[in-house]
């Protein structure tokens, strides 16, 4: 009879038999290595982020770049801003570093809320499930995208990352708390639980030694397919303009400012527009794939 295998082996075997997850993982890869190692990387094409190079511009043309491709060289790798000529390789690794650690940290306050919340309601029923779940029914009414730009609008001196981070991550918890209430729900009732309480456990040493464990694998695998979403309403909040604010560079405010010379320079709007896109194509499709191996039955065939 053959052996069952452990769910990270199986992991392991559907990313190997999948060549698209094997290229998002390296995609994710990359951009979590530019990101990590900005300060390193960023500064590698011989410009900082902030840095002007006036040489760089035509003051004659609407301070458009000189030079090819939106003024690529061997000083400027992916070419200059119009008009300030600040490098772009170097403020699109730090845009990098910005944008995901944003979508990182609102990530992982949705995911220790939201499986908080979804295994004490699923385990303690009750009036604690009928609190948290009207709860969770209350906060996904918000329009959450107009409330955030509401309270981005209205915050003043205020450390833009960690506001933004906490505004993303109030409303993305009650997704997932869902999904762990009903793992919780299948899994309190199994005899290792029951074992468990019967032998003089208390609730909590249940919900972290025996529920916790059953319920990560659907927590890891709809974690992957929460952080595409999350860079894509930083850079929404910095596209329209309440997010992260100059001179600090994030993807979705480069986007904004490249607006106006997508046909003049289109390379300044295609470079951050590309990277935004294949980082959330690559978590989107890294998560469909571990979806399918750790909650099979989430798939939705």
């Amino acid at each position: 009879m053959p052996t069952a295998r452990s769910p990270w082996r199986l992991v392991r075997a559907e990313l190997r038999r999948r060549p698209a997850a094997r290229v998002s993982l390296c995609v994710v890869a990359l951009f979590a290595f530019l990101a990590a190692a900005a300060p390193l990387i960023g500064p590698l094409g011989g410009w900082g982020p902030d840095e002007f190079d006036k040489s760089a511009v035509d003051p004659y043309l609407g301070g458009l770049p000189i030079g090819p491709l939106g003024g690529v060289s061997t000083e400027h790798w992916l070419g200059v801003e119009p008009v300030t000529g600040r490098d772009l390789f170097a403020r699109v690794v730090h845009g990098a570093q910005v944008s995901l650690l944003i979508a990182f940290s609102a990530t992982a306050i949705v995911v220790v809320a939201g499986t908080a919340a979804g295994i004490a309601a699923g385990y303690f029923g009750g009036r604690t499930d009928t609190v948290l779940s009207r709860l969770m029914d209350l906060t996904m009414s918000f329009p959450s995208l107009i409330f955030m730009i509401a309270m981005m609008s209205v915050a003043r001196d205020v450390n833009r990352i960690v506001l933004m981070t906490a505004v993303i991550g109030l409303f993305g918890w009650p997704g997932i708390a869902r999904i762990v209430r009903g793992q919780t729900l299948s899994l309190k009732h199994r005899e290792y639980v029951d074992a468990a309480r019967v032998g003089g456990s208390g609730p909590v040493r249940i919900l972290v030694r025996d529920i916790l464990p059953g319920v990560m694998g659907p927590v890891v695998a709809y974690t992957t397919l929460i952080v595409p979403g999350m860079i894509a309403t930083e850079a929404a909040l910095s596209y329209l303009g309440v997010g992260v604010r100059p001179p600090t560079p994030s993807w979705g405010q480069m986007i904004a400012e490249s607006v106006a010379y997508y046909e003049t320079d289109p390379l300044y709007f295609a470079v951050p527009s590309v990277c935004l896109f294949l980082t959330v194509l690559a978590f989107t499709l890294l998560g469909d794939a571990l979806r399918d191996v750790l909650d099979p039955r989430g798939g939705g065939a």
